[in-house]
């Protein structure tokens, strides 16, 4: 009993509510890969070093020290790659899906993932223009998704779009650290 009322103190304390799925993983593979016909997952066990590494450059790194990407081919033709990032606020997991072309720009994100709490200033930031502005991003550039939408939406939805940016940065540096340059051969 003295377990249960502390679990529940924690959980007052820490107010996170449950986790909905705004937008369904197939979903976002299909939105984020047009035009493929088939897919592959690739997972990248990362050494300690790599995941210290990751975690120099974004503060973040998986919390089972597996990275996994999604690929997609139309026919023989790469037509892009995603990964599933988690970001973990205050108010709960958010959890982004990140894209990207052939060519390594970002091609789009899709929040996924969020709180019943967040919920809603997820889609006042979505609704304001929040994931268009990630798009064409490429390795270094920061994303400024809460600096475009400060002023232009509630304050909660630009603390939001700053978790976003943190979800895009750790997607960004994942993807090029961890699947470009070790897929480089391939």
């Amino acid at each position: 009993m003295n377990l249960l009322l502390r679990g529940a103190a924690i959980a007052a304390v820490l107010h996170i509510t449950p986790v909905v799925v705004l937008v369904k993983r197939p979903d976002a593979v299909q939105t984020l890969l047009p035009g493929a016909d088939s897919y592959f997952a690739r997972d990248v066990h990362l050494s300690d070093p790599d995941a210290h590494r990751l975690h120099e450059l974004v503060d973040w790194s998986p919390e089972d020290g597996v990275l996994t990407f999604f690929g997609g081919r139309a026919g023989a033709t790469i037509v892009g790659a995603l990964t599933f990032v988690r970001v973990d606020t205050p108010h709960g997991p958010i959890e982004v899906a990140v894209g990207f072309t052939p060519q390594g720009a970002v091609r789009g994100v899709i929040v996924t993932k969020a709180t019943v709490e967040m919920k809603p200033w997820v889609l006042e930031a979505v609704g304001a223009g929040l994931v268009e502005r990630y798009r064409g991003l490429k390795p270094g550039d920061e994303p400024g998704g809460a600096a475009a939408l400060d002023g232009h939406a509630g304050k909660l939805a630009v603390y939001i779009a700053g978790e976003v940016d943190k979800g895009v940065a750790r997607g960004l540096a994942a993807y090029w650290t961890f699947y470009v340059v070790r897929n480089a051969g391939a």
